[in-house]
């Protein structure tokens, strides 16, 4: 029986009237290999350029394992990168607050932190932490 450990970590931006905070749940799961896992992350304001009407690349998620440099997985809150496995699903809406990441039938090599990003338009600003 393999275990998966998936840390999840949120990611803060900051607007024109304040911080906003990004909060992501769980903060730490442990799967086996085949199971279905979601990650949330709830953002304290609506995320989204209100002036072109979309969100374009406003939230993303990415993965990062032990000695390597975070890897885009999600990017426009449900659009795949490039070689994404399409085992991971994104979803949320545009100009929503509620993000989530789906690993369907989840597998060793996911194993890893897990991160959301939300970017503010209002003020083309956005801060990337751990």
């Amino acid at each position: 029986m393999t275990f998966i450990f998936l840390l999840i970590l949120g990611m803060h931006f900051q607007d024109s009237t304040g911080q906003v905070t990004v909060i992501q749940t769980p903060t730490e799961k442990h799967v086996q290999n085949g199971q279905t896992v979601t990650q949330t992350c709830k953002t304290s304001s609506a995320i989204g350029d209100p002036s072109d009407g979309g969100c374009k690349s406003c939230f993303s998620w990415y993965l990062q394992k032990p000695g390597e440099s975070p890897k885009l997985l999600v990017h426009s809150i449900k659009t795949l990168y490039t070689g994404t496995p399409s085992r991971f699903s994104g979803n949320g809406a545009d100009h929503g607050t509620d993000f989530t990441l789906t690993i369907s039938g989840v597998q060793t090599e996911d194993t890893g932190d897990y991160y959301c990003l939300a970017v503010n338009w209002i003020s083309s600003s956005y801060v990337f932490t751990q």
